[in-house]
């Protein structure tokens, strides 16, 4: 079955970085597209980036764009969201999303910007 897991949020302040990782198992997943998503409280959930299977193309938020990168490990069968010069309002629960006839998402990460 898909599992994925986020590992890697904690408590960073302004200017800071953070490094996300989600451990896939359960699918070939070099051949899917990988997203991460973000929801803070009050708001609707909001995707962030996503990596292509074929050729790793990458997609950001206009948001993040610039300080955020997303990349994968295939043979790690993991995908990172490396988060640079974190801002308060990145504050927010960091998920992973996989499609695979439906779509599956981790658990999530808490990501705090704070001083």
């Amino acid at each position: 079955q898909v599992q994925l897991v986020e590992s890697g949020g904690g408590l960073v302040q302004p200017g800071g970085s953070l490094r996300l990782s989600c451990a896939a198992s359960g699918f070939t997943f070099s051949s899917y597209t990988m997203s991460w998503y973000r929801q803070a409280p009050g708001k609707k959930r909001e995707l962030v980036a996503t990596i292509t299977g074929p050729g790793s193309s990458t997609n950001y938020a206009d948001s993040v764009k610039g300080r955020f990168t997303i990349y994968r490990d295939n043979a790690k069968n993991t995908v990172y969201l490396q988060m640079n010069s974190l801002k308060p309002e990145d504050t927010a629960i960091y998920y992973c999303k996989v499609f695979r006839g439906r779509e599956y998402w981790g658990q999530g990460t808490q990501v705090t910007v704070s001083s």
